[in-house]
């Protein structure tokens, strides 16, 4: 499994849970992408582990930057940033949850559908064509 199958898997699962409204299963998305961004332990990296196919590491991404100014690695730091852009506008800005004040709750109701649509979207779409903005720009950032 390459990283570019597992945004392909990620982000159907994203879109299918979504529209059929199943919040368990967004959920279970969420804390898996932001346990594998702290922990550093890949699930395409353990399905080839136990398949003992090609690493995980072969993307068809360009390299944007040789050097690297933090000693983190750019998919880390992706799964850890779109599992918290999820949780904030999917959890947070959730009408359903009491978090914030009824007021902004209300006028800031459409985050909670509109962007995990579009990051399922965006997701899907990277894993179709092999080009991912965000990890381009996490790469370029200075994430090795």
């Amino acid at each position: 499994m390459t990283n570019r199958s597992y945004r392909l898997l990620v982000g159907s699962l994203l879109l299918i849970f979504l529209y059929f409204d199943m919040h368990k299963g967004v959920y279970v998305l969420i804390l898996l992408m932001f346990l594998e961004g702290v922990s550093n332990y890949l699930l395409p990296d353990f399905v080839n582990r136990f398949m003992h196919g090609v690493s995980g590491q072969t993307d068809n991404l360009a390299p944007v930057n040789k050097q690297s100014r933090f000693a983190f690695s750019a998919e880390r730091a992706w799964r850890l940033l779109v599992s918290l852009l999820l949780t904030f506008s999917y959890i947070l800005f959730n009408q359903n949850f009491t978090f914030l004040p009824a007021t902004m709750a209300d006028e800031c109701s459409y985050i909670s559908w509109f962007f995990p649509w579009f990051m399922g979207f965006a997701i899907f779409g990277a894993g179709v064509s092999a080009i991912c903005p965000s990890l381009l720009l996490v790469k370029w950032a200075g994430f090795k």
